[in-house]
């Protein structure tokens, strides 16, 4: 179970039967080593240059090419989902790049004419069925558990757009996102 900071619990307030509501704000969750530079440039697709070039000089060291993909940026509407994430961030850095590293949460504040392009990530579908996905799931759980609410049963292979947005707290921005509607909770 991750221990969740107490400024980012936000599930009692979220959740109900229909899911975690939606606002105007959004999250991401990250590493503080790239809070500097996500406050300076942005929220970038595909933003971790360093996990990326650690990536590619793996696959070069092992002889095959490594085929960079262009990720959206990836959002919730939870605080406390956001930390998940910043802290599974935080884990696979560790992995190939050395240093102390925070699981930090940003918040997004779009104006009303950008809310339109965050999107259900359903292509998320892909990874719950791996073992990162399964320790999503029952994170997602003890949310919905510790406020006292059923555990929703989801198809995930069947599950309609929208579940995974409500249910699962899991959205995407197509585009890069300005610092400018960029906050550091603390």
């Amino acid at each position: 179970m991750i221990d969740i900071p107490n400024h980012l619990q936000d599930a009692n307030c979220l959740l109900s039967e229909q899911g975690f509501s939606c606002g105007g704000t959004w999250y991401h969750g990250t590493s503080s080593a790239l809070v500097d530079s996500i406050m300076a440039s942005g929220l970038k697709r595909s933003g971790d240059k360093q996990m990326k070039q650690a990536a590619k000089q793996t696959m070069a060291t092992i002889g095959n090419k490594y085929t960079e993909m262009i990720e959206p940026v990836f959002l919730t509407q939870s605080k406390s989902l956001a930390y998940y994430w910043a802290q599974y961030a935080v884990r696979n850095r560790s992995v190939r790049i050395e240093g102390s590293e925070e699981a930090v949460v940003l918040q997004i504040n779009l104006p009303e004419e950008l809310v339109g392009n965050v999107k259900p990530d359903v292509g998320a579908a892909s990874l719950l069925m791996l073992q990162e996905g399964e320790g999503y799931m029952a994170f997602v759980a003890s949310l919905y558990e510790s406020t006292g609410l059923n555990v929703p049963e989801i198809d995930l292979m069947r599950a309609d757009r929208l579940e995974y947005l409500n249910m699962l707290g899991m959205a995407y921005y197509e585009k890069d996102i300005d610092a400018k509607y960029l906050s550091l909770l603390k």
